[in-house]
């Protein structure tokens, strides 16, 4: 059955003061990043030590196999943008859906490296690439003038979901084991996830027939979203200094949270943490990012996108200028406050900034080629992390050496022009008198 031929006979078009649609489809993305869980660094640390017991691995042994599985894994993110132009997000993420499921699957039966690094390489692909390009589009192909506020909400929803998610698997895990853990995991999302995404989630709000952002009601549904969708090809986009100010500033925090998640304890042990100080502080930047969501989505009607962007690269580099200087409770806290808000900051702009700069209509391609840049980043971050406490035995100078990089980087984002070639999105939605080319 088509989205058109739904179109007509689901209660889905907006009538009166009937919620716009674009909000379920919203739910649905949120949960959709969730439950890209099993193809995360954070979510395998939770079967990490138990499954290398199980296949009597070593963790250098497993460390080798992830870096390759990521880096090849890396690779979904540019072939899953075209197909979600081509076929729609609702086509696309039931099978990325049922896909990964079956990849978490064939993982939960692994019985040595080989069968490990295979289904490892398939579950990074389909879970920390491909599922976490089709939910971020999803956002973007219903939402401009709206966009900032939904992509705070998003956030909102998508954090909610991993603070239950993560305690929720890794408590599974320790009553009944990786294996059936991860098997359950993997026909949840197989068939109930999957199956949900197909009921529930439309292409585009011209597809059934409403206005993006929930506006006035089209007479008839679109067939051919080109007809109303404006939006540069992959290649004009990455032509543009604001594609790789977002890119890179994507790369940036991924590179740099990817090695203090993996590493916190032994990070934050370093630098005079107790063990209940680093519960504290990372409950502080959990915490402290989900606000900041919403702070971004505010700040991103009232500033130019560059300027959000820059404002969480200048933060995110005076974290790791403070981390090594954190001495006593306060200074560690306010340490934890500014990665939490340079988090919440970054995450926000880099979901919604695509849309809003490139337009809708290539947002599949242009998102997929910047997503691979996040997952290289979340593949070298925890390397350079080890090598620094391996050569010189701390973090500190890795983390002095990459301050100043960063805050270069909120430069470039702050002065790097919007495309020249048409109007952008991105004049729709800056607010009256913004300084919207930055």
């Amino acid at each position: 059955m088509t989205d058109r031929a739904v179109a007509d006979d689901r209660p889905e078009r907006q009538q009166g003061g009937a919620v716009y649609y674009g909000w379920v489809n919203l739910a649905v993305a949120a949960l959709a990043m969730v439950a890209t869980l099993p193809g995360r660094s954070q979510g395998l640390g939770l079967v990490t030590e138990p499954m290398l017991r199980n296949l009597n691995l070593s963790h250098v042994d497993f460390g080798k196999i992830n870096l390759v599985a990521t880096l090849l894994g890396s690779a979904f993110c540019l072939a899953c943008g075209p197909l979600i132009d081509r076929f729609g997000s609702r086509a696309v993420l039931s099978v990325v859906s049922a896909a990964l499921g079956f990849s978490v699957l064939a993982m939960a039966r692994a019985s040595h490296a080989t069968s490990l690094w295979v289904t490892l390489t398939v579950t990074r692909g389909l879970g920390q690439s491909a599922l976490s390009v089709v939910s971020i589009a999803i956002v973007g192909k219903w939402f401009v003038r709206r966009l900032p506020t939904a992509m705070g909400v998003y956030s909102i929803l998508a954090g909610v979901g991993f603070v239950i998610a993560f305690p929720g698997v890794g408590y599974a895990v320790q009553r009944a084991g990786w294996r059936p853990t991860w098997e359950t995991l993997g026909w949840v999302l197989a068939i109930g996830f999957s199956t949900l995404a197909w009921i529930v989630v439309r292409r585009t709000p011209e597809s059934i027939g409403l206005s993006v952002d929930g506006g006035e009601q089209l007479s008839t549904p679109v067939s051919d979203e080109s007809e109303v969708e404006w939006g540069l090809t992959l290649a004009e986009a990455m032509a543009s200094p604001a594609f790789w100010a977002f890119a890179l500033g994507g790369f940036a925090f991924s590179l740099v949270s990817s090695g203090l998640m993996l590493f916190n304890e032994a990070v934050l042990t370093e630098h005079g943490m107790g063990p209940k100080t680093v519960l504290i502080v990372l409950a502080v930047i959990t915490f402290t990012g989900m606000a900041a969501n919403l702070l971004g989505g505010w700040l991103a009607q009232r500033w130019p996108i560059g300027r959000v962007m820059a404002s969480a690269m200048f933060l995110l580099a005076t974290a790791l200028f403070s981390l090594p200087l954190a001495r006593g409770p306060g200074f560690t806290y306010a340490y934890a406050v500014t990665m939490g808000t340079a988090a919440g900051l970054v995450t926000v702009v880099f979901f919604m900034c695509w849309a809003q700069v490139f337009g809708r209509r290539h947002l599949g391609a242009i998102q997929g080629a910047a997503q691979l840049l996040t997952v290289l980043g979340s593949a070298a971050g925890p390397w350079l992390l080890a090598e620094s406490i391996e050569r010189t035995g701390s973090s500190t100078p890795l983390l002095f050496a990459l301050g100043p990089v960063i805050a270069a980087l909120g430069l470039f984002c702050l002065l790097a022009p919007k495309p020249a070639a048409q109007t952008t999105l991105a004049e729709v939605t800056a607010p009256s008198g913004s300084d919207s080319h930055r």
